[in-house]
């Protein structure tokens, strides 16, 4: 789940909330770094507030449905004017909530635009890499990758972006959420995939771009 708000206490409880719900969430502060990160596909779910910084939230949105992605989205505002509502509707909004809300209806409408989109795709696989992110297990050719969950997170990350080179502000976002993390773990964490895919013999499956940030190249199958 991606929430995209300029508010430090709105992103931290509802990381903190929605983690209690058993949902995982990745937590950004902008409209530029909402629409990159809601661009990917990787989201089940998008909360998107409407004044944003960079990008304001209806704009994210209506780039994001222009570009075909859709992802379902379900906006916040401090506005409650019909006209507001009815905006953010139209442009392709999946619902729409008047701060200050409830945290009951607001887990109840995520809950909703769950069911509504489905089950998320079981599986990744590029050839022989195979990644099951419910389960956060991965194999290659057939042979487990012992991963820890925040390791499966950045092999995931990697692999639904391949041959994309990922910053590391951006994995930070993904994998770690908003402010949670300084930026010298993420490659902290590559050391530990990369050595733990090379005992499956594929140690070359995620490239260092010098001064860019990492990528994962997609194996031939």
């Amino acid at each position: 789940m991606l929430v995209v708000d300029d508010e430090p206490g709105v992103r931290a409880a509802l990381t903190r909330g929605l983690g209690a719900e058993g949902m995982d969430v990745v937590a950004v502060a902008d409209g530029r770094a909402g629409l990159a990160q809601a661009e990917s596909g990787a989201f089940d779910v998008v909360v998107l507030d409407v004044v944003l910084p960079g990008l304001s939230g209806y704009r994210v949105l209506e780039r994001l449905r222009a570009g075909g992605v859709e992802t379902p989205v379900l906006m916040l505002s401090a506005k409650d004017g019909e006209v507001d509502q009815a905006d953010g509707l139209d442009l392709g909004a999946d619902g729409y909530l008047v701060k200050p809300f409830s945290f009951v209806v607001l887990v109840a409408q995520l809950r909703a635009l769950l069911r509504r989109r489905g089950p998320a795709p079981a599986r990744v696989v590029l050839g022989p890499l195979c990644i099951d992110p419910g389960a956060g297990t991965a194999s290659w050719e057939g042979r487990e990758v012992e991963l820890s969950g925040r390791e499966a997170a950045l092999l995931h990350a990697l692999a639904t972006r391949p041959g994309r080179t990922m910053t590391k502000d951006e994995l930070l976002a993904v994998v770690w959420g908003d402010g949670a993390a300084a930026r010298n773990v993420v490659e902290v964490y590559v050391g530990y995939l990369r050595r733990k895919l090379a005992a499956v013999g594929a140690g070359n499956l995620v490239v260092t771009v010098r001064g860019r940030g990492y990528r994962l190249d997609p194996p031939s199958s």
